[in-house]
């Protein structure tokens, strides 16, 4: 297979570890930056120009879209659906995830637990808003935020109208959710692939922060997953859409609750935790897909026409 890993940076840790999977497993690989990637649509002829060059013969995508360009990035990956390549995360599912709200309401209407959450417009909702959710402390968090940035902890119902009045003042969608206590600044990343949770880790916040994220200064160690929380990641997975994630997911009294479900999730600390080759298990997903779909391909029969011998 020829498989393209959409990344703005070949040197991140997660791209260079699916480029070497992917060569290891016998396949060529190339990083295209999805952000300097541009389409053409027209009748029986879609196609991707990448750097004045028209893009053909790739077999697979392994999207790894940031945040920040997640509606151009979709794009691009519907873009390379359209032209019938196999992409490891659907298009669709990715720009579900990257909505918080929607994550939300989509883990909610398929019956998983959840922190309460709640969502409003105007500052004079406010007192509702934040007894809806059982009081301070409490979680603020910004919808479009990633990687633990505009997530903020308020202590007190005072400290919470104030952060949330002042987001609403600076035209800011926000997100109010329960404090999950008994978490003690701990949370849970699965991963999962098709369908399996391939690897898991156990993440803990630096003393003096609530937030769990690497990225925070937050440790990592591997850790065993119950049966609850094993089918909790691959069913929030599954409602998403997703076939490649980091569920992330809060210990409490009530079971597992989900915080979010990752559709582009690093590599690195899952990867550096378990001592797990996760990498490797995207790629082998893709060549499963790609030995179903050439299974189902019409075999070309070329009709033998057999002349008779004219009798002499």
């Amino acid at each position: 297979m020829k498989i393209a890993i959409l990344s703005t940076n070949k040197n991140l840790y997660s791209t260079r570890r699916l480029v070497e999977a992917a060569q290891e497993h016998g396949h060529e690989c190339v990083v295209i930056d999805h952000s300097k990637c541009y389409v053409g649509i027209q009748q029986d002829k879609p196609s991707i120009h990448y750097k004045g060059q028209d893009i053909a013969g790739i077999d697979a995508i392994v999207p790894r879209i940031g945040s920040s360009v997640t509606f151009y990035g979709s794009a691009i990956v519907r873009q390379f659906e359209v032209m019938d390549v196999l992409s490891a995360n659907p298009s669709q599912a990715i720009t579900r995830s990257r909505d918080k709200l929607r994550c939300m309401q989509i883990l909610s209407g398929a019956g998983l637990g959840l922190p309460i959450t709640g969502f409003a417009r105007t500052a004079s909702d406010v007192d509702d808003l934040i007894s809806m959710v059982g009081g301070a402390p409490l979680v603020i968090k910004l919808l479009e935020g990633t990687q633990g940035i505009g997530v903020v902890l308020a202590e007190t119902k005072k400290a919470a109208s104030s952060v949330i009045e002042a987001f609403y003042g600076l035209g800011n969608n926000i997100l109010i959710q329960e404090y999950i206590k008994e978490s003690k600044g701990s949370d849970i990343r699965a991963f999962v692939v098709d369908g399996k949770v391939v690897g898991a880790m156990k993440r803990t916040a630096k003393e003096g922060e609530f937030r769990s994220n690497l990225h925070r200064g937050g440790s990592a160690e591997i850790i065993k997953l119950t049966r609850k929380e094993r089918e909790t990641a691959i069913s929030a997975a599954k409602a998403m859409g997703l076939t490649v994630a980091g569920v992330d997911m809060l210990a409490s009294d009530r079971g597992p609750l989900i915080l979010e479900v990752n559709s582009s999730p690093g590599l690195e600390g899952i990867e550096t935790a378990t001592g797990k080759d996760i990498a490797s298990e995207i790629i082998k997903y893709l060549e499963r897909q790609h030995e179903a779909k050439m299974a189902l391909k019409p075999t070309v029969r070329v009709k033998r026409t057999v002349k008779k011998e004219s009798k002499l």
